[in-house]
């Protein structure tokens, strides 16, 4: 190969054969193991491809028909198509796609509403709300006052402690939604408590917007003035951000906030993942795949509670249930690594009135987005909570030895794995 050509056309296995070598184990670990950490999921093979595709080599600060680069036509395209299936999926009056990440969608919000300095109320963390929401080592937390509520003994928002801590504060936003709650939220209640004081609200709803969007969980719309979401999460799109408001006013501003605000350009090939699944959202066939989402959260729910594991909330109303570990002796940690080796991955998290620190926590977070994209659903789900319960049950019992793997416990995952395939070889 010329060295003209070299750069064009040499494969990555030639070209750079370590990274290749990560990437090939990684396909294997994803191929080979059942992914139930609530944020991840697949992308359409579709989806996969506007991805990957040449798009990502434009350059594009600004807007469609604003741009400030020649040669964006296209890619105006793609945006403009975007934002329309993005309005017409939560019945937005405003929809912004360019947002990298949840997080920055957060950010450009408490850039457009507020002044350095003003008081927020917002979920505490180990309640179910999201860093991004003012803890006290992110950015939010830094630059803003955050006064956190929390959750009722049983696990459930405590809307009399916000309206309470709304009163007594006076906070400029108020936020629900975030990691780990999991139940629905009374959107109406908290817009009529934001009214009393005067304050604009934001609704995260990264962790079940798939679900609003089949229509399988209550709307934001029209009670908040502000949603914001990641896009891969159950809507199964590329890791980014999208931010939806009531009225196109006030999507203005936020406009104004993510460009130039906090961002420069945005990611075209991303936002070309998002227009095709934002698409796939609005077909018939993702109703169904919302459904067994939260179907199998709700059979893995009832089938660890039967095998004696205490539920957060008793249930759930989301794609993930969240398991409290304290009345087996256990800690989110142990529990998420010894899942781990027998091919099950979830993540440690915390549950309400944890004492552990997050690295530790007290408490497992188990999410069915990625297992439903994969074609499972109930009777898969069930067999899971079993293979679950059987590698935390011989943890409890033998600390020492419950890290061991089980063959028996791990085959049993690996048929599943093979049993629902990813993309095909």
């Amino acid at each position: 190969m010329t060295a003209k050509r070299w750069f064009f056309e040499e494969p990555l296995t030639q070209a750079d054969p370590e990274v290749a070598r990560y990437i090939a184990a990684e396909e294997s670990r994803q191929r080979g193991q059942i992914e139930l950490i609530a944020p991840k999921n697949y992308l359409s093979r579709a989806a996969r491809e506007a991805m990957g595709s040449i798009v990502v080599f434009a350059t594009v600060e600004g807007y469609p028909g604003k741009r400030y680069h020649a040669g964006v036509e296209n890619v105006d395209g793609i945006e403009r198509l975007a934002i329309e299936r993005a309005k017409a999926m939560f019945a937005a009056g405003h929809a912004n796609v360019q947002p990298h990440s949840g997080t920055q969608s957060n950010q450009a919000v408490y850039f457009a509403l507020l002044s350095p300095g003003d008081t927020v109320l917002s979920m505490d963390l180990s309640s179910g709300g999201h860093l991004s929401h003012g803890l006290k080592s992110n950015l939010s937390g830094r630059w803003f006052k955050t006064i956190s509520y929390g959750t009722t003994a049983d696990g459930f928002i405590d809307y009399e402690a916000m309206e309470r801590l709304a009163r007594e504060h006076r906070p400029k936003l108020i936020i629900v939604g975030g990691s780990s709650y999991p139940r629905a939220i009374n959107f109406p209640k908290v817009s009529s408590i934001a009214a009393l004081v005067g304050a604009m609200t934001l609704a995260d709803v990264s962790h079940f917007s798939g679900l609003i969007a089949a229509k399988e969980y209550p709307s934001p719309f029209p009670y908040m003035d502000v949603v914001t979401t990641t896009t891969n999460k159950n809507l199964r799109g590329p890791r980014g951000g999208l931010i939806l408001t009531r009225d196109a006013a006030l999507g203005r501003k936020i406009d104004s906030a993510v460009f130039p605000g906090i961002q420069g350009g945005p990611l075209p090939d991303v936002i070309a993942a998002k227009a095709v699944c934002f698409g796939e959202a609005l077909k018939p066939e993702f109703i169904d795949y919302a459904r067994r989402v939260l179907s199998c959260a709700r059979t893995l729910s009832s089938g660890l509670s039967a095998r004696g594991f205490k539920i957060v909330t008793g249930g759930t109303d989301v794609p993930f249930t969240m398991v409290d570990l304290r009345t087996r002796g256990l800690k989110g940690d142990i529990a998420q690594k010894a899942l781990e080796a027998h091919g099950v991955t979830t993540n440690r998290n915390l549950v309400p009135q944890d004492t552990e620190s997050p690295n530790v926590t007290s408490g497992l977070r188990i999410g069915t987005s990625a297992i439903a994209a994969r074609g499972m659903a109930d009777a898969e789900a069930s067999e899971l909570a079993e293979i679950i319960a059987d590698v935390l049950d011989r943890l409890a019992k033998n600390p020492g030895q419950g890290q061991e793997i089980d063959s028996s416990i791990a085959e049993r995952a690996s048929a599943l794995a093979k049993k629902f395939p990813l993309y095909p070889t």
